[in-house]
Parts: C-alpha cells; structure tokens; sequence
C-alpha cells in the first residue's frame, strides 16, 4: 500500500538534493539569526530523520511505545554539535538520512501506521513537512527564490 507521505518524501527529498549539491563552503557557513548556519541545519534535519529511524526499526521489532520528546529542549542541546560538524559532513549525512528514512517509510505497513497513529506519540511519516520548512529557512538565508513545496 502507498500512502501519500511516500510521495511526498521522495519530491522534498529530490528538492534537498538539487539544494545541497550546489552549495559553496561559503553558502554552508551562512548563519541566521538565531545561531543555526546552513550546515547545522542540515545536520539537524539528519538528526530528526535519523530518530524516525531508530523509532520505526525499533517498533518493528518490539511494538509500538510511547517516545516523549522535548523538541525545544533537544534541538537547543543539539545545535552547538550541529555547528561544529564539518560542514561537507553534514550535507552527506542529511542526504544519507533522508534516503534511509524515506527507504524506510516505503516499507511501512498499514498495521504499523495504524499502531503508531493510535499510540498517541507525535510521529510524523511526512519527512516532507519538517524538511520543506528548513529548505524554506535555506533558501531565505541564501537569497534564493522558495522552490516547490513552498508556502
């Protein structure tokens, strides 16, 4: 069975590699306001999909449970290791996460979606809506012109 977030996630996915392949060193160090520069960015959505990960293959094996986050909390804790990661390193561990989670989520059956829907625990399998909003960010900081998916 297809669900619509498969799709999704392989056009947002498509748009962060036509992004980050051509980014400069000097792109990569551009920063916002608030401290996150575009590598830490990048780092942080490797993060993010690499917990959607570690959740599905977990929950695979053992069944679904609760998973609390703080996402304040952790992306504030996460973004000085985000900003000093090599900024190369972060584009291909974003690119490597995204590919792997996606390949993931095409895996899922709808038993496993029906269980993780009904356990309350905030999960998103639209990896778009989280990317798309930071390559939104990206191309803000970079002066570019919002590609699709935009808002």
């Amino acid at each position: 069975m297809a669900f619509p977030f498969v799709e999704e996630n392989s056009e947002s996915k498509r748009r962060l590699e036509t992004l980050v392949r051509g980014l400069t060193d000097e792109d990569l160090t551009r920063s916002s306001s608030d401290g996150w520069t575009v590598a830490a960015l990048l780092a942080h959505l490797a993060f993010w999909d690499q917990r959607v990960l570690v959740l599905l293959r977990r929950w695979k094996e053992k069944g679904v449970d609760s998973s609390p986050v703080d996402a304040d909390a952790v992306n504030d804790a996460l973004q000085p290791l985000c900003r000093v990661m090599p900024p190369r390193t972060a584009v291909e561990l974003c690119l490597s996460s995204a590919e792997i989670v996606d390949a993931a989520l095409e895996t899922v059956t709808a038993d496993l979606v029906q269980q993780i829907e009904a356990s309350g625990t905030h999960f998103r399998f639209n990896r778009a809506l989280h990317r798309d909003d930071h390559l939104r960010q990206i191309e803000r900081l970079l002066g570019r012109h919002a590609g699709p998916g935009s808002a």
